[in-house]
């Protein structure tokens, strides 16, 4: 009997994927080209995507916003040379991200340091629950801790997915591989996923 797929917010259907359409940061990315001031757009435009994905990764702060910085100062001095060819703006900026993540990983190796955990400063509604609000925290624990236990592949995917909303083409550009070897390798980590949750 096959195991059921996650349903909720790491569903995933690939019939929903989107056609392949014209890159949107198409015109933001040609005005840079001309101006490096211009650039102040695409930066606003995926600063929080880049952060969420360095600190779910490196679950330190300081560490993520390094590696956020890092990424951005890459691609600004790359900008030049990014031509439009089938890769969209967004898949180059997270492969440069994605890079910069592993130099983050490689350098805190050699430190011997470890992530801490991730923890919400945002102060809760005046108004929340606070069972239900401790319920919420221990689920997204459980998720974030079942995530960072998947294989990096697996990892990567599931993130670049549903923290950062790329689709399986950009995945594949991303991490270098087919979009059907994306779709095969997100259902895999969706599948060890719901195994880990559901012991």
């Amino acid at each position: 009997m096959s195991e059921p797929m996650p349903s909720g917010p790491l569903a995933f259907d690939p019939a929903a994927e989107r056609p392949t359409q014209p890159d949107p940061d198409r015109s933001a990315v040609s005005a840079a080209q001309g101006d490096p001031a211009d650039f102040g757009v695409l930066y606003h435009r995926y600063l929080d995507a880049v952060y969420s994905y360095a600190f779910y990764q490196l679950g330190d702060h300081h560490d993520a916003e390094d590696a956020t910085a890092r990424t951005f100062m890459a691609a600004l001095r790359g900008i030049g040379s990014f031509r439009n060819e089938g890769a969209s703006f967004r898949a180059w900026l997270f492969r440069i991200a994605r890079n910069t993540i592993a130099n983050a990983h490689r350098t805190r190796a050699r430190r011997r340091t470890e992530p801490m955990d991730a923890i919400s400063l945002e102060p809760p509604a005046p108004d929340a629950d606070p069972a239900g609000l401790a319920l919420r925290a221990e689920e997204a624990r459980r998720v974030r801790a079942a995530v960072i236990a998947l294989p990096d592949d697996r990892r990567q995917v599931v993130l670049l997915r549903f923290a950062d909303g790329l689709s399986a083409r950009e995945i594949g550009e991303v991490l270098d591989r087919s979009e059907g070897a994306v779709r095969v390798l997100l259902h895999r980590a969706l599948k060890d996923l719901a195994e880990q949750l559901h012991r």
